[in-house]
């Protein structure tokens, strides 16, 4: 990737992008039996919405991941005219990492989460992206 293109997509995450990082507990279904069950899970994903989709694509193919969609808005502005159709493009957890180590050098407004998520990935980086057994890796995470 050209050094001007990577700035380029650091300059829309600033001006148009949003980074959503927080722990939440989240309510899910219950393995066995009946009922529901409560765990805090990490929401990690960041996205930028615009309504050119040219420059939405131009982002899918510099950083090869994430997913764009169609973001309709339903109604009418005050003045009657009808909203234009948003496109957004959008990634989530080892891909908002990939993205962003690529952004980190030019963020400026959108600098602190994007630290954040670098923080996040580094401290739990420990198998290095390999497949491993999950037993070894409940046994290496029980160690810190």
């Amino acid at each position: 990737m050209k050094e001007s293109d990577i700035s380029y997509l650091a300059g829309l995450f600033d001006g148009e992008g949003s980074i959503y990082y927080t722990k939440s507990t989240e309510k899910k279904k219950k393995h066995k039996g009946k009922g529901y069950r409560t765990t805090q899970s990490w929401r990690i994903n960041m996205e930028i919405t615009m309504t050119d989709p040219m420059v939405i694509n131009w982002v899918h193919q510099l950083v090869k991941c994430g997913t764009v969609t169609k973001k309709p808005r339903k109604g009418k502005r005050k003045d009657g005219t009808k909203y234009l159709m948003q496109y957004r493009w959008r990634c989530v957890f080892r891909d908002a990492y990939f993205v962003c180590c690529l952004i980190y050098p030019y963020s400026i407004t959108k600098l602190e989460k994007v630290k954040q998520i670098l923080d996040h990935y580094s401290n739990h980086q420990i198998m290095e992206n390999k497949v491993v057994n999950l037993d070894d890796y409940r046994e290496v995470m029980s160690l810190e």
